[in-house]
């Protein structure tokens, strides 16, 4: 169809159809697919199952979210949550109260934040670089606490945090639910919120406009790691013990969820409500797949390829409904 023939329709709707990301159709039609693949995936257990999954990732997306926002990036968050899972593990099992067990997983997430928000922000060292350090740190850390071994038998009320439920929605799904509202109050009705946005655009500007733009950046450090220190519950609940390399790897799929998304690694645009979208695909497809007994390798493969047509299916609508409403 030529450019003359295409309908027009009105600016506003247009922009908004161009704001809506890819992956909500792709979301759309692998719910449609998997469904005719297999009865199952609509039934009750099994959205409970794929609440349960998204949860803990959303943990990890949704703090991931502001860092990219920043024009950053955090590829520690898979190693620290395996640290702090080993650090409150290995207090549990040692007597310690759950209070003492997630002041000191919190603690080590402070730790890791403040240092990687200090050489990003006020030291100008790359994120990739930097993160990709403590990453190896984080993991270096919990393989010497556990001498590599998993750490188990510690108290029973993490599992049973896990799979407790209110009303019938599984409680990680509703924590899940409101620290997503409490990340959008934050992002969208603060003045942090507002300056970690103009950072993404240009943090030049915000430090010309008298704002402490390296405090806010490390701050939004900060808050990433505190956030995936204290995910590290669901974490342990899901498993019920502690292993040092478990989730080594998620940081990928933090990051491809907030991609997904719409999310920019440049000029500061994106938002929450992607990234949900982002996170809810991933978790989708991969449920799925195990549905229909797709080797997990292959999975992997199958994030990377939902990634790439999320990104064609973006570029390509954009394009189309600019022409439509010219």
């Amino acid at each position: 169809m030529s450019d003359q023939t295409l309908p027009r329709i009105p600016a506003a709707a247009s922009r908004y159809l161009s704001r809506i990301p890819g992956v909500a159709f792709i979301l759309l039609a692998m719910v449609v697919a998997f469904q005719v693949g297999n009865p199952r995936f609509l039934s009750t257990v099994n959205l409970a199952n794929v609440g349960l999954q998204a949860s803990l990732l959303m943990m990890l997306a949704l703090p991931m979210t502001l860092v990219i926002l920043t024009s950053g990036l955090d590829l520690s968050v898979g190693a620290l949550i395996g640290l702090a899972a080993v650090i409150i593990g290995s207090l549990l099992l040692a007597g310690w109260s759950t209070f003492t067990a997630l002041a000191a997983a919190a603690g080590s997430g402070i730790v890791v934040g403040l240092l990687n928000g200090f050489m990003i922000s006020y030291l100008r060292l790359p994120a990739f670089v930097v993160t990709l350090g403590t990453m190896g740190l984080c993991e270096g850390l919990a393989l010497a606490l556990t001498n590599g071994e998993p750490i188990g038998g510690f108290t029973p009320a993490v599992e049973a945090f896990y799979r407790s439920a209110v009303f019938g929605v599984p409680t990680p799904v509703l924590g899940a639910a409101a620290f997503y509202g409490i990340l959008s109050l934050v992002l969208y009705r603060t003045r942090f919120g507002i300056y970690i946005v103009a950072i993404g655009g240009n943090k030049d500007a915000v430090h010309l406009a008298g704002i402490r733009a390296d405090l806010v950046h490390l701050a939004v450090y900060v808050v990433c790691s505190v956030s995936v220190a204290f995910s590290a519950v669901l974490l342990l609940g899901r498993a019920n013990s502690a292993h040092p390399t478990v989730a080594i790897g998620m940081e990928f799929e933090a990051i491809a969820a907030v991609v997904l998304g719409g999310t920019s690694f440049e000029k500061g645009q994106g938002g929450l409500f992607g990234t949900v979208l982002g996170v809810l695909a991933i978790t989708v497809l991969r449920n799925g797949l195990n549905l229909l007994s797709v080797d997990p390798s292959l999975q992997v493969v199958c994030v990377g390829l939902l990634l790439i047509a999320a990104l064609l299916i973006d570029r390509n609508r954009k394009r189309v409904v600019t022409r439509i409403a010219e």
